[in-house]
């Protein structure tokens, strides 16, 4: 598998070039634009990697399905599917997308986790007295998903987050007039700039998405979440997961995945492995355009699709 892994590395590095770092987050634009790595933790446990696959760099997007994993977990899914739709937007990440309305209800509707809008929402129904215990409760899972104690929070990045989100800023408060979030606009973004700033590697990305892919337990068995959980994620994932991209994406990988700005991409091969890339190049819908190349030509070769 790696002497494949790194064949994959060697044929699509060259397409970083068609890419670029994003840079509207000050802190992201420092990344080596040429890095590409990918990490494989397949069913049997065996463990495969090749390229730049130990470079850390932030979640940033990918806190996405994490997000709707806790919010799932602390309130279950009757009560999440009232807050926040499922359907794909088909808009950029950071699209303002509430349309027209009378009610909370079909608001609701018109956002999924998978975008910044939803994220944000997620946030305010994470359980915890204050906006850090709920930013910690989201690290603590991210620890444990990936088998991962070390993970922390890049400081300059959450810095450079927090100083440039207007974009965001703008937003939350849309949704607080809609009547879309409830509590203070500054700590609900200030818990999503931190939990986009935690900072993992392919591995761990790799590790957590073998979690989703057996059905909420670990590779020693361990049940982490109830499947039905990895069910819902996996879903929304699929269908929205890489912005505005999604189709295409179906079409020549056919898994479910989320991307982010820093450059990783989490896919869910259900039922055999999971797998953690990261290439910060992107292309012009915000997902790693090396990245995305590695996992047609992965799906390809070992026939990943899930359709």
């Amino acid at each position: 598998m790696e002497g494949l892994l790194n064949e994959l590395i060697e044929q699509c590095r060259p397409d970083t070039a068609h890419g670029k770092v994003a840079s509207y987050i000050p802190a992201l634009a420092q990344a080596d634009p040429n890095a590409l790595g990918v990490y494989i933790l397949d069913r049997n446990g065996l463990h495969s990697q090749g390229g730049d696959s130990q470079v850390r760099f932030t979640i940033q997007s990918i806190i996405k399905p994490i997000l709707l994993l806790q919010a799932l977990m602390d309130n279950g899914e009757a009560f999440v599917r009232g807050r926040v739709g499922v359907e794909s937007t088909g808009k950029p990440f950071d699209a303002i997308n509430i349309a027209d309305a009378v009610n909370q209800e079909i608001l609701s509707e018109h956002i999924n986790p998978m975008v910044n809008m939803g994220a944000i929402v997620m946030c305010t129904l994470i359980q915890g007295k204050d906006y850090r215990e709920r930013f910690d409760r989201v690290l603590e899972l991210t620890r444990l998903l990936a088998n991962d104690p070390s993970i922390d929070v890049d400081e300059e990045v959450y810095r450079s987050e927090k100083a440039t989100g207007n974009k965001n800023r703008a937003l939350a408060f849309l949704m607080k007039s809609c009547g879309l979030l409830e509590g203070d606009v500054e700590e609900v973004l200030d818990c999503y700039f931190r939990a986009c700033s935690i900072r993992v590697d392919c591995r761990d990305l790799a590790r957590i998405a073998f979690v989703l892919s057996n059905k909420g337990r670990d590779f020693m068995g361990n049940e982490l979440f109830p499947a039905r959980y990895a069910h819902y994620v996996n879903a929304v994932m699929m269908t929205c997961g890489m912005y505005d991209g999604a189709g295409d994406f179906a079409l020549t990988v056919g898994v479910p995945a989320k991307s982010g700005v820093g450059g990783g991409i989490m896919a869910v091969v259900p039922g055999r492995m999971g797998i953690g890339i990261y290439s910060p190049a992107l292309d012009k819908k915000g997902n790693s355009i090396a990245g995305i190349h590695v996992l047609r030509r992965l799906s390809r070769q070992l026939e990943l699709s899930i359709f």
